[in-house]
């Protein structure tokens, strides 16, 4: 009997040895995951993208690649900010965020002359201009001459207003006949239906298609359409140079993500409006999954490369800017833009 309970206590010393020695290594091991895991995510890059308005669908790749993973498969961690009231170019011009969502009209005061800042456009969001004038079917607006007389929201920009100066005239019109009425228009449908104004400004991917899912009657022409000069690039993804410089393989990464997630936009209209949705709850998801599906096939349109920008576009529109004399000096060739670090 005592061989006996020698050789069980000998069994049961040996299991609890082994016991602990399997805990030890369990331990060790689930240590060594936490740290591995801690690593892995000590090792992300961090980047702010601030938008250029409340979100809407020139934005939806970018929540998709969110949404998706994409960003975290290539080792970044991206948050999504609201702009300030200064807009998305003086936080990424200072740093305080990596990206953001500007335009080529409104981005010139950061891009050239004396304030400039370490900003550059990266990537085209929308491939070509869909901006230009609406109005209420009927109402003789349907071209510009058919302004004169008419009352147009005007932001009081001088490039907004030399734009719409050129098109009027070259219509036949005289631009000092338009009425022009100070308004941020933000609900375009109830501001033509009430007539307090008669023409706005409007980007179709958006408004347009607003007025279509209202079922608002309307007439349209594109800037575009009636002088090339106008299909500038509007939006667009901007940069800070300085950044961009220093972590050029972070940046290609960013464009790479965001890239996937605008194809998967384009492929799959209706689910990339769901993730957009999921993520601005506010939205109404009959305009966004109708205005996602008119993006659709704006966002590449007829280039085979995501976010390329055509210099002899870019330039032709700063150029205009120069020969009207819009900005406090001249803008040169090749200013505010690059393609170095989009993704082939």
């Amino acid at each position: 009997m005592k061989k006996i309970k020698k050789v069980l206590a000998v069994i049961l010393s040996g299991m609890l040895i082994a016991g602990i020695a399997a805990g030890c290594a369990s331990n060790k091991s689930s240590e060594s995951k936490s740290e591995s895991s801690s690593e892995k995510s000590a090792e992300k890059s961090k980047v702010t993208f601030v938008l250029d308005w409340t979100p809407n669908t020139n934005h939806t790749g970018l929540y998709v690649a969110q949404e998706k993973g994409y960003f975290n498969d290539e080792g970044i961690e991206v948050e999504i900010v609201q702009p300030p009231e200064d807009g998305a170019e003086m936080l990424v011009g200072s740093g305080n965020a990596q990206f953001g969502v500007s335009f080529q009209d409104s981005m010139l005061p950061a891009v050239a002359g004396e304030n400039k800042m370490p900003v550059e456009a990266v990537a085209a969001l929308v491939q070509h201009n869909t901006s230009g004038i609406i109005s209420l079917k009927g109402k003789g607006m349907d071209k510009p001459k058919g302004l004169e007389e008419k009352k147009y929201a005007t932001w009081d920009l001088p490039i907004e207003k030399a734009t719409l100066k050129q098109v009027v005239e070259a219509d036949g019109g005289d631009f000092n006949k338009v009425e022009l009425i100070p308004s941020t228009v933000t609900d375009e449908v109830s501001a033509l239906q009430s007539g307090s104004v008669d023409a706005i400004w409007i980007f179709y991917g958006w408004a347009g298609v607003a007025t279509q899912v209202a079922g608002l009657e309307t007439d349209y022409f594109s800037f575009k359409d009636i002088d090339p000069v106008f299909d500038y690039y509007t939006p667009v993804v901007i940069g800070n140079s300085d950044w961009m410089k220093n972590n050029p393989d972070t940046a290609k990464s960013f464009l790479s993500a965001l890239k996937k997630g605008y194809e998967f936009a384009i492929d799959k209209p209706e689910e990339a409006a769901d993730i957009l949705i999921k993520n601005a709850p506010e939205l109404d998801k009959k305009l966004v999954t109708e205005s996602q599906k008119y993006l659709s096939k704006e966002y590449k349109s007829d280039v085979s490369r995501w976010g390329y920008m055509d210099p002899a576009r870019w330039n032709a529109f700063y150029n205009w800017i120069n020969d009207n004399n819009l900005f406090t000096e001249k803008v040169p060739e090749n200013t505010g833009f690059t393609n170095d670090y989009l993704p082939e």
